[in-house]
Parts: C-alpha cells; structure tokens; sequence
C-alpha cells in the first residue's frame, strides 16, 4: 500500500540546526519517512484506517524525540491518504464476502435450533393432549382450502392405519382373532 504524510516543523534552535546535521530539512524528511513505516508496520490496516488520530499523535512523539537534538520542533504529522493495490481490494472484498457468508451460516444454524426447540415443544404438547393434532390436521386443511388448490393431502397417523389393518384382519378372518403362529 501507499501511504502519505505531511510532517509540519519549525527550527527552534538555528545553531544547532546547523551545527548538528548537515540538512536538517533533508535528515527530518528522512527520518519522517523511516519512522513512518516503522509505525504502520506495525499495525493492521484496519488499525490504520481507524485509528489515524492517535498513529499522527505517536508519529509526531516519536519524531520530536529525535529531532529536538537537531533544534527542529516537530509540529504536527497528519497521515493524508492511503491507497491499496487493486490485488489488496479484491483480497478485502474476498474476506468480506467469506465474513458475511460465515455470518449468514451461523443465523441460519441459530434459527435452525431454535425451530427444532419450539417443535420440540410442540410434540411434548401434543403427546399430552393428542385432540391438539387433530385440530392441527384441521387447521392445515383449512389453509390449504383457501389456496383454491384442487388437491387435498389429509394426513393419517400411522396409529390409525394400523388398527384399520387389524382391523381388516379380523373381518377376513370371519372376526375371529389370528391364531396361526409365527414362523421362525
């Protein structure tokens, strides 16, 4: 990435402004340069994007400790303008779309659990009242009555067929039970 940095400085003390650097415009650029990487390598781009304010407040600390040995206050640092690579915005969206989908995963599994709760309930409500899943058989008819569909699906609890089939067996049997043992 990119980055670029306005450092602001005074000479406060000309003598030594001379005296210890041969160009101290030249030596403070350099080391705004140098300081400046050094201070960005060190944290993450969102790091970077969010937290300008206080990098422009370390960067200008650091700077002023070494140039006040040369008589050069330094005023301000402002980091202006960061641009990535077209490489490096592709990799974000990529991570961006990995996170939303990641996201939509675990709603979909949290309201997944939840159905299989309230379900769960609702079979402990029925298994303690059983006319409950026959108002629910009513219920699903009426709803699929008014969709003016010209198929009706009525649900038979297996319960239900198999006393009809017992009951089926006796009357072929002339009503008397089945008698006939089991072969192994």
């Amino acid at each position: 990435m990119k980055v670029n940095a306005v450092i602001y400085f005074r000479v406060i003390d000309p003598r030594l402004a001379v005296v210890e650097v041969t160009n101290f415009q030249y030596a403070t650029s350099q080391l705004a340069q140098t300081t400046l990487r050094s201070v960005l390598g060190e944290v993450d781009l969102d790091g970077l994007l969010g937290q300008r304010e206080k990098l422009n407040v370390r960067l200008q600390s650091i700077l002023d400790q070494h140039t006040s040995t040369w008589g050069v206050k330094v005023t301000m640092v402002e980091v202006k303008q960061v641009d990535l690579s077209e490489q490096m915005i592709r990799v974000l969206a990529r991570q961006a779309e990995a996170e939303r989908e990641r996201r939509a995963k675990i709603i979909h599994a949290e309201g997944e659990y939840t159905a299989a709760e309230k379900l769960a309930m609702a079979a402990e409500v029925i298994q303690k009242q059983p006319a409950a899943l026959q108002l629910r058989y009513l219920q699903t008819l009426v709803e699929i009555g008014a969709e003016k569909n010209t198929t009706i699906v009525f649900p038979l609890p297996l319960d239900i067929l198999t006393s009809l089939g017992r009951a089926l067996e006796r009357v072929g049997n002339g009503g008397a039970p089945n008698t006939e043992t089991p072969k192994t």
